[in-house]
């Protein structure tokens, strides 16, 4: 397997979707706490992508493995699996070695911090389990995008706050929530990647038996589903500000709003997977490289 072929088979142009709110979880430990724990945070970041890989590929896996008779042309000139005539042992070897590597570095943060850790971990590896396996997975249901965003937006940054500041601050319920509310941009950036991505495959998702949110909502109102979730991700990330849960210069992210906009309307043109999906991975990235970048500075300077 070349290096591109795995790039592709763990969708490494999608990992800013981890990044992110780790960067947001990071920021708010230091710039509300005034606490953060680069060791602890590293190991994380190393733990977080392993796993985030292993949960593509498996996700890849199930798709090939549990396509229907109907879907063998999708089989063999789609998936990556048969595209490349990968082999279906090694591919599972290395999701074992992926998620075995990560849930090892899990353990090595639970046994320095503590229990609240091990169930947000065992939550997200079930959740990154049943994504794409089980008798129904979550994938193939009108709950992907919630369990996404707030799995990968919301709990990510919660278990990058927690890491940096449990040896000397307590996660109340207020702080709970503030964390949720400033995570908010990312949730929604990323539940519009998967949101995408089963309006591209409405048509492909029917052979597949996916009964994804499209197909219950069908399409022209999911596509005001995915322009409102960015509305609602700004709206977030202002009252954070002022929540003081993110620094004020965290507003110069809403300098990212033409850009989302001008992305979010060709894919609102088109639906078409290798033709303008890209755009809403795109917009991810906007979003995540406007954040990391101001919202640090803001932090670094305390302002």
């Amino acid at each position: 397997m070349s290096i591109q072929v795995f790039l592709e088979l763990v969708e490494a142009k999608a990992k800013i979707a981890s990044v992110f709110p780790f960067f947001m979880g990071l920021y708010i430990a230091s710039y509300v706490y005034g606490v953060v724990n680069w060791p602890l945070a590293l190991t994380f970041f190393v733990a977080m992508l392993l796993f985030n890989m292993a949960v593509d590929a498996h996700d890849n896996y199930s798709d090939y493995r549990h396509a229907t008779k109907e879907a063998s042309t999708w089989k063999q000139q789609t998936n990556i699996i048969g595209v490349n005539h990968l082999s279906m042992t090694l591919i599972r070897n290395l999701i074992f070695l992926l998620a075995g590597s990560a849930a090892v570095l899990g353990l090595i943060l639970v046994f320095e911090t503590g229990w609240p850790l091990l169930v947000m971990g065992v939550f997200c590896f079930a959740v990154g389990y049943f994504y794409a396996a089980g008798p129904r997975p979550i994938s193939t249901t009108p709950f992907g995008e919630v369990f996404s965003g707030l799995t990968m937006g919301f709990v990510i940054t919660l278990i990058s706050v927690y890491l940096n500041i449990q040896a000397v601050f307590t996660i109340g319920i207020g702080g709970f929530l503030r964390i949720l509310l400033a995570s908010g941009i990312a949730v929604f950036a990323i539940s519009n990647i998967m949101l995408a991505n089963n309006l591209c495959d409405a048509e492909e998702d029917k052979l597949l038996n996916r009964k994804t949110i499209v197909y219950y909502f069908g399409k022209p109102a999911m596509l005001k589903v995915l322009s409102g979730c960015y509305v609602a991700g700004y709206v977030c990330l202002v009252l954070s500000v002022f929540w003081h849960s993110l620094p004020y210069m965290s507003l110069l992210v809403l300098g990212s709003i033409p850009l989302v906009l001008k992305n979010t309307r060709r894919f609102q043109a088109k639906q078409v997977k290798k033709e303008t999906f890209r755009y809403i991975v795109k917009n991810a990235i906007i979003l995540a490289v406007f954040c990391i970048v101001f919202i640090g500075i803001g932090t670094l300077l305390n302002w």
